[in-house]
């Protein structure tokens, strides 16, 4: 099982607003001036990235086990459904049936932040693991954030420990004000992805529209596509695939 550069970037854990940066196979943006979509490199599946290490690398603290079965089969569902859901979602826009949409959209979010966040958690653990960070802009980061290493270490106990339902703690880079947070992430999507930086939004509250389009939704998502800044879309994703190299 060879691990993608889906797979790469996932493991990096890069943190921003919303799900995760996932490109496809090896990118050839810097060689094409014009790039077209026949040109482009082809997603791939994703698939199960190995852990890096024995199943028992980790006892006493977390049995073989628990990571046979936490890994070969947990993590394998998830990269499974987020597949199957991916694939489901092509078809619909193949034939323009989006019955289902609604339903393979959050089987995507669900499947897909499963998958990448435990791409995360495998490498974030090692048989000689453990005390404090060592280097020394990571100390330095957790220090002004939290006070101190030790003030840190409560905190993400007591919000891992804590989070409601199936969830996660997470220690995330905030990416606006350059600095670590401590997270709670319940079911692990909310119907998006871990670390997505946003191309194109937009606002479908009520608010946004109801009092010129009442509660006829589609008719204010065609109009704002009208006045879509798509030199602005275009900067940002350039942007966001120099971070994801």
């Amino acid at each position: 099982m060879s691990t993608t550069r889906r797979e790469a970037l996932a493991a990096l854990g890069m943190a921003a607003a919303g799900g995760w940066i996932a490109l496809g196979s090896d990118p050839v943006w810097a060689a094409q001036d014009e790039p077209t979509a026949e040109s482009l490199p082809q997603p791939r599946e994703y698939s199960l990235p190995p852990l890096g290490y024995a199943y028992d690398a980790l006892e006493p603290h977390i049995d073989e086990q628990t990571m046979r079965l936490h890994h070969g089969i947990h993590h394998a569902s998830y990269v499974a459904g987020l597949n199957r859901a991916l694939a489901r979602l092509a078809e619909a826009r193949k034939t323009g049936d989006y019955e289902l949409v609604k339903h393979f959209s959050r089987e995507a979010a669900f499947h897909g932040s499963g998958h990448l966040l435990h791409a995360v958690f495998w490498r974030n653990m090692a048989s000689t693991g453990g005390g404090e960070p060592k280097n020394k802009a990571l100390a330095a980061m957790l220090q002004r954030d939290f006070g101190s290493f030790g003030a840190f270490r409560a905190h993400f106990q007591a919000a891992a420990t804590a989070v409601e339902g199936s969830g996660w703690g997470i220690l995330a880079l905030e990416p606006l004000g350059r600095q670590l947070v401590v997270l709670q992430a319940e079911k692990h999507h909310n119907l998006t992805q871990w670390g997505c930086i946003p191309l194109l939004c937009v606002d479908v509250w009520e608010h946004a529209y109801y009092l010129r389009y009442q509660n006829k939704r589609a008719a204010y998502v065609s109009a704002f596509l009208n006045v879509v800044h798509w030199e602005d879309v275009a900067e940002r994703l350039d942007r966001a695939l120099a971070l994801a190299r």
